[in-house]
């Protein structure tokens, strides 16, 4: 390996150098008696040497065994590719890591909500009960699903209707000194009732978004949705969370500021710096790689050192007893937990349906199905596939309703939702292996039964949390906005949308929670329903930005539409004989016998227009 390292330039290529050796010593060449070992690997060094050549002169990677294969993009390994197991587990921790950065996030916010204790140990419950759930849906996605290597969990969308749903009258947290009063198993009904009435509201909004993707409908609704109604519902999610930033921060703004300056630091400035890490290979020893750790561990590295500075602050007594900056005020909770446990649907009680609660988790499902319909063609673009066809997109929007119901049933209190940092992870890595990240779903179930584990991720100091949502927030807005490039910014029409779309949702949003009893039509249950629905800035923001657009005269190249269905262009492309990267792993020569399922829009043999065609055929005269 320290020979390699000689001839390489790039992580990657040492990557390569470790999986021959590595491969050399499982096929036991070694042991054929006309191969000395120095010989073999002087002669193979040459071939190997022509490879790390041939692939920066065309800009791609070519990998020992693969030479005959031709690659569309700059991958290590395409979707259909499976690495050698050990890069399997390598690169499904990367994914598990990433993922585990975006989601440790949501349960600070949510179990305040649920007026849950700040000490109370199913906090870790909930939180693996995301992870569990986050292992079965990513798995059932890129396996039954759209097919691309992307990871289904929880998501921030999900948390602007939730909070307005837990801010009507009824679902107030009762007053301080009430809930001390109260006892264990009290205090236990209060948030229970609410996540049961989450939960319920979760499943069933889940529907549409079933329906309507392996029915196909989402298809025909997308002209409608521009990139003027995409920018305001994606960035209101940032924007509308910025009081739960605050609060977290404003607990200690040193140990925040030290957060997110970090963070800034790792994610933006030392990407390119790799660092010397010691490996150990059978056959070749210890050796010295580069490891890019800035790159691919930023988040994960800010918290470790963060927490770290508060444990020191902690030991030396500068933060006082119950500081929020204090590392052992928690502990409890990793003390208390279960070592296993298996979460189950209804663990914490029937959901209930309202009709509000549905409503309003209607908004979070749609600007879910918004931000994973723009994140398909990006991922196949990333890992070397071809754009996905209507029926790929049609069943990954299909099975994420789905995996948004079971979240729902098994009591998560948040729906699915594509995992943008582990499409990024795919882009640094260069690995865009579907075998990967179905490894990292067999990890994030197995660590989601694990929980003791679970529960030191709800430990981190609260102002740690808060320097990492200042950072997270602000990420979610800048990429709503992002949505605004295909728009033309020197129009005034275009800049009177996204400002009003903008604005106005934060002012009406903040004036209903701050007059929650104002709407009295006397019928209660209609009360509530329009109570959540203005709540919701990102609903609100949706439909103005969509009603503005699609109302105010303009042109195409104006609005953005001829560069936006470039971006989003959906076609109806049927499997062929030879077969095709979006096929079902199994059963596929059944699909093909069938004809029949032609007609179903979610299967690989589908034809455009055959299903409408059921609804619309004209009579013979």
């Amino acid at each position: 390996m320290l020979i390699f390292m000689q001839y390489t330039n790039s992580f990657d290529e040492l990557l390569l150098a470790a999986a021959f050796l590595l491969q050399l010593v499982d096929l036991q060449l070694y042991l054929k008696p006309e191969y000395t070992p120095a010989g073999y690997f002087v002669d193979h060094l040459n071939h190997f040497r022509n490879y790390c050549a041939t692939s920066k002169q065309n800009g791609e990677d070519v990998l020992p065994g693969k030479e005959g294969e031709e690659r569309k993009g700059n991958v290590s390994y395409g979707i259909d590719d499976t690495p050698p197991w050990y890069l399997c587990i390598f690169m499904a921790l990367q994914h598990y890591l990433t993922m585990i950065g975006a989601i440790v996030a949501i349960p600070f916010i949510l179990c305040p909500a649920l007026c849950m204790e700040e000490t109370d140990p199913d906090r870790s419950n909930i939180i693996s009960t995301m992870i569990f759930v986050t292992g079965l849906i990513t798995w059932l996605q890129c396996t039954f699903g759209c097919r691309l290597p992307i990871v289904q969990g929880g998501t921030i969308s999900f948390l602007v209707p939730t909070l307005a749903i837990l801010g009507l009258p009824a679902w107030r947290c009762p007053e301080p000194h009430q809930l001390e009063a109260m006892t264990e198993l009290e205090r236990r009904h209060v948030w229970t009732s609410r996540m049961c009435e989450l939960s319920g509201a979760i499943a069933v909004s889940a529907l549409f978004q079933l329906f309507c993707g392996y029915f196909g409908i989402i298809g025909s609704l997308l002209r409608f949705v521009t990139p003027l109604t995409i920018a305001p519902t994606v960035a209101l999610v940032g924007l509308t969370l910025f009081d739960h930033a605050a609060e977290a921060a404003a607990q200690q703004w040193g140990i925040a500021a030290g957060t997110f300056t970090l963070l800034t630091i790792f994610s933006q400035c030392m990407t390119d710096i790799k660092i010397p890490t010691l490996s150990y290979k059978r056959g070749s020893g210890l050796s010295v790689i580069w490891f890019p750790l800035f790159k691919l561990f930023p988040v994960l590295l800010t918290i470790v050192l963060m927490w770290s500075v508060c444990g020191v602050l902690t030991a030396t007594d500068v933060f006082p007893a119950g500081h929020p900056a204090r590392t052992d005020l928690k502990l409890n909770i990793i003390r208390d937990a279960p070592w296993f446990r298996i979460p189950y649907p209804g663990q914490w009680g029937r959901p209930t349906v309202s009709v509000a609660g549905v409503l309003g988790m209607l908004a979070g499902v749609l600007a879910c199905t918004v931000e994973s319909i723009s994140y398909y063609p990006t991922t196949a673009r990333m890992c070397a596939a071809p754009p996905p066809p209507l029926h790929a997109i049609n069943r990954g929007l299909g099975t994420e309703g789905l995996g948004t119901m079971l979240a729902g049933l098994w009591g998560s209190g948040n729906g699915t939702n594509t995992f943008g940092e582990n499409v990024g992870a795919i882009g640094v890595t260069k690995v865009g292996s579907r075998r990967v990240v179905q490894w990292a779903a067999a990890l994030m179930v197995v660590q989601g039964l694990v929980g003791k584990l679970c529960a030191v991720f709800i430990i981190i100091p609260q102002p740690v949390v808060g320097g990492l949502f200042c950072v997270m927030f602000g990420m979610i807005s800048a990429f709503g906005l992002s949505a605004l490039q295909y728009e033309d910014l020197n129009s005034s029409r275009n800049l009177y949308i996204i400002g009003f779309s903008l604005f106005f949702p934060l002012v009406l949003t903040r004036w209903m929670s701050a007059h929650s009893g104002i709407i009295n039509t006397g019928v209660e249950a209609l009360d509530a329903v329009l109570q959540v629905l203005l709540s919701t800035s990102i609903l609100v923001g949706g439909i103005v930005g969509c009603l503005l657009d699609n109302l105010i005269p303009g042109t195409e190249e104006e609005r953005g539409l001829k560069a936006w269905a470039k971006e989003m262009s959906l076609e109806a492309a049927g499997a062929s004989e030879l077969g095709d990267t979006y096929d079902f792993p199994v059963g596929m020569a059944l699909v093909r016998r069938w004809k029949w399922t032609s007609y179903l829009p979610f299967m690989p043999t589908y034809e455009a227009g055959k299903f409408t065609a059921l609804f619309t055929r004209k009579k013979v005269s």
